[in-house]
């Protein structure tokens, strides 16, 4: 889907935005779409990496039927090169110039049907990043919005907007990577730019699909006040309702240089993400910090959690039960 051809065979994927221009036998940045004689092909439809039951709030989702399970998919490949991501063993499995490693053949259908008989009230394209295997996404969601299921992204936010204007019916909700604040820092770390994740962001929110955001916070890259102020300025300015993940790094893959991400940064960054007005922030990877639920008027407490698990609710039709004040999010 989205690619146009070309003169001399060449091929432009217009799923994210490289938009990789792609030679007869080459392969996009996302390694998994090659250029076969002038047509565009995937080697990832039907072929799932992995495949697990999670907790609504392990993507992280707080205001996306909370206290739910979500039957999370994945196949191979990613269009970003992130040093420090925690799937890379999934994501760079197709980065070599090859196709992607084979994994389980399973059906737009059978997704559907599994995540229907283990009682799951919706369908997460997670792990690596979904917008590589659009397609998939795309026929798998539809046929789970048949079925009364809902679907959402958990995404670096790197697609066009012809990709969101075409997944859009089918799509409920997205958390999005927002990994920093610097166009440089996408560009040397990610192998991406900054705009068109915030232009996403922006976009998702106008076409109505629920939208959280989180950040890992990374000593020495990108966990400056300034830095982290501004994360919080953009998003009160698109939606002061949208959530914001301030996630706990942990050295992994080829980022080692820095150590796990201090307590008193992410209460720092919390704090900075109160005074821009956003009205639900939450810390992330740390025990026990940051993760009720408050109301934004009232602030009595509404959604406790214990890690994943989510002890108790007290949001009534989506609204406060003390003051009556609307709760943002999908209950």
């Amino acid at each position: 889907m989205l690619y146009k051809a070309f003169g001399g065979g060449r091929t432009v994927c217009a799923l994210c935005s490289h938009r990789c221009d792609i030679a007869p036998g080459k392969f996009g940045v996302c390694g998994v779409r090659e250029n076969r004689g002038g047509r565009l092909m995937t080697h990832v439809y039907g072929e799932v990496i992995a495949a697990h039951v999670d907790p609504i709030e392990k993507k992280p989702f707080f205001h996306f039927w909370p206290g739910s399970t979500s039957f999370s998919i994945a196949t191979a490949g990613c269009n970003f090169r992130c040093p420090f991501c925690q799937n890379w063993q999934i994501s760079q499995a197709a980065k070599k110039g090859r196709a992607a490693d084979r994994g389980e053949e399973l059906s737009p259908e059978n997704i559907v049907r599994i995540a229907l008989d283990r009682g799951c009230r919706s369908i997460s394209y997670t792990y690596t990043e979904p917008t590589i295997f659009f397609e998939y996404a795309y026929d798998t969601a539809k046929l789970a919005h048949e079925a009364g299921l809902a679907n959402n992204f958990v995404t670096n936010g790197f697609m066009t907007a012809e990709a969101l204007e075409t997944i859009r019916p089918f799509l409920d909700a997205a958390n999005v990577d927002l990994k920093a604040f610097r166009e440089e820092t996408y560009k040397k770390v990610c192998g991406a730019r900054l705009e068109p994740v915030l232009d996403s962001i922006r976009r998702m929110r106008r076409l109505g699909i629920w939208v959280e955001v989180t950040t890992l916070v990374v000593p020495g890259l990108n966990d400056g006040d300034a830095e982290l102020d501004d994360i919080a300025r953009f998003m009160a300015g698109v939606d002061p309702d949208m959530p914001w993940h301030i996630s706990r790094f942990h050295p992994d893959f080829k980022y080692t240089e820095a150590g796990p991400t201090p307590v008193d940064t992410l209460r720092r960054a919390f704090a900075i993400g109160k005074r821009a007005d956003l009205r639900y922030v939450y810390i992330g990877n740390v025990s026990g910090e940051g993760d009720i639920t408050y109301c934004p008027q009232c602030f009595r407490p509404l959604i406790q959690r214990r890690g994943f698990q989510v002890e108790e609710n007290r949001v009534c039709d989506g609204a406060c039960p003390y003051c009556h004040t609307i709760i943002a999010g999908v209950f």
